[in-house]
């Protein structure tokens, strides 16, 4: 990959230029990625909907630097990606917590790598907790929570660091949909506050519009950008607006002529 980039007056947070990717499956090269540019503002929103197998999750596994690209080159902050940071926080569709950690050692465990005082870091702990709701289950270990406060708990992780950036790979894919839709506008206040860049990967067309600035639209494998959606809807949002619903449908549009 290339990496011997100057960091930008103006840097975007993210920033992919041609980007490609190709995984060895049963002996035989399978192209994941091909020339993937995008460019995220700080502070933004962008989710990446596409058809299965498209290579959302693996572009967001080279943007948190857990793997390398084969061609093209990758920035976060105007400095190019060389392997995970600090900068980058992530949460994946299951909540991964330690599973003999209470969630007050889950969280604190994410501040390990960070230059924080013991004071500063019970601090952050206490602060994310009251953040995502989490008040009075400090002490609980993950299978005494729900599904939805095991992935509050996730989130306070990934924020713990104070990253620039959070990675979300599918964040409430595996919630009912009432949970869903209330972590869904907690985590909107969460992004409003924190004021933190998101890039999303979902396969719900809703939520992505609903959360979103932007929504881009990926070609099934390769994965290659098909369209970008700029969300213009004023927040808050209502699911059932005549304008919504017509940007559900154009977006879905796209999707299912993609899979053709």
């Amino acid at each position: 990959m290339a990496q011997a980039f100057p960091i930008a007056p103006t840097a975007a947070a993210i920033e992919t230029g041609r980007v490609a990717k190709s995984f060895e499956v049963n002996g035989a090269p399978l192209e994941a990625l091909r020339d993937i540019s995008l460019s995220i503002e700080p502070g933004a929103f962008v989710s990446l909907v596409g058809p299965s197998g498209c290579g959302k999750s693996t572009l967001l596994r080279l943007i948190a630097g857990l793997e390398s690209a084969d061609g093209g080159y990758i920035r976060v902050g105007g400095r190019p990606v060389r392997g995970p940071g600090l900068d980058r926080g992530m949460v994946f569709q299951d909540h991964r917590l330690f599973p003999w950690l209470t969630v007050e050692r889950n969280i604190h465990l994410s501040l390990r790598r960070t230059e924080y005082s013991t004071s500063h870091k019970e601090q952050v702990v206490r602060d994310l907790i009251a953040l995502v709701g989490l008040t009075g289950f400090e002490q609980a270990l993950p299978y005494q929570l729900s599904g939805g406060m095991a992935q509050r708990a996730a989130i306070a992780r990934a924020l713990a660091p104070h990253p620039d950036i959070l990675l979300l790979d599918e964040p409430f894919g595996a919630l009912d949909s009432l949970t869903r839709t209330r972590l869904q506008n907690e985590f909107l206040r969460i992004w409003e506050l924190e004021g933190i860049t998101m890039l999303m990967v979902t396969h719900d067309v809703e939520e992505a519009i609903f959360l979103s600035d932007r929504v881009v639209v990926l070609d099934p494998r390769p994965g290659r950008i098909r369209r970008s959606f700029d969300i213009a809807l004023a927040r808050p949002r209502r699911r059932s607006d005549a304008a919504f619903v017509a940007l559900k449908e154009e977006i879905l549009g796209e999707l299912n002529f993609a899979e053709v």
